[in-house]
């Protein structure tokens, strides 16, 4: 492994967020080329066999555990249970997530119910923002950040799964095209 090579993987171990190239070339002092080729290095380093992959997500590269380390990382963790997301907040988000920007009421009527305490919980904890009210006013539209895709490994917007491959049939389906 390259020097740069190893630079970038001690930063990726000490950064707590996702590492966009711009921010690793300034860093590094490196072109974005040789940056590119010691990220292919790394990933070949992390292969299937490691513990460790090389990620990107939310815009930046970072070095992850892989899920199926996921258990034994979470029992070491022992996360507490606030940390954890209702299924009303994983519904409100996956709306908010689909639809963004959406306001409140959209998003209620969309659910079938208030999504006041929902979103304030989800501010709160800085999956969602604000993202202005439409030119002729009215309610104040909501968008998912940066967290919300680190939290689901996403490397952005565009990085879910198309709405066409959830199989939805019978009633159930007949219920989201009625609230859509």
């Amino acid at each position: 492994m390259t020097e740069l090579a190893r630079q970038i993987e001690a930063l990726m171990f000490v950064s707590p967020d996702p590492l966009p190239l711009v921010r690793l070339c300034e860093v590094t002092e490196a072109s974005p080329a040789d940056v590119q080729r010691a990220l292919a290095a790394i990933g070949e380093r992390h292969d299937a066999e490691a513990a460790l992959e090389l990620v990107e997500i939310a815009g930046g590269f970072a070095l992850r555990v892989r899920a199926d380390l996921g258990a034994v990382v979470d029992r070491l963790r022992a996360r507490p249970p606030e940390e954890r997301l209702s299924p009303a907040a994983l519904e409100t988000l996956a709306v908010i997530a689909y639809l963004e920007p959406v306001t409140r009421p959209e998003i209620g009527r969309l659910r079938g119910v208030s999504a006041d305490a929902t979103v304030a919980g989800l501010l709160e904890r800085g999956l969602l923002e604000e993202a202005g009210r439409p030119e002729s006013g009215g309610a104040m539209r909501f968008r998912t950040t940066r967290a919300f895709q680190e939290r689901f490994g996403l490397r952005g917007p565009g990085d879910l799964p198309p709405i066409e491959s959830f199989e939805l049939t019978g009633p159930e389906a007949d219920a989201v095209r009625r609230r859509l």
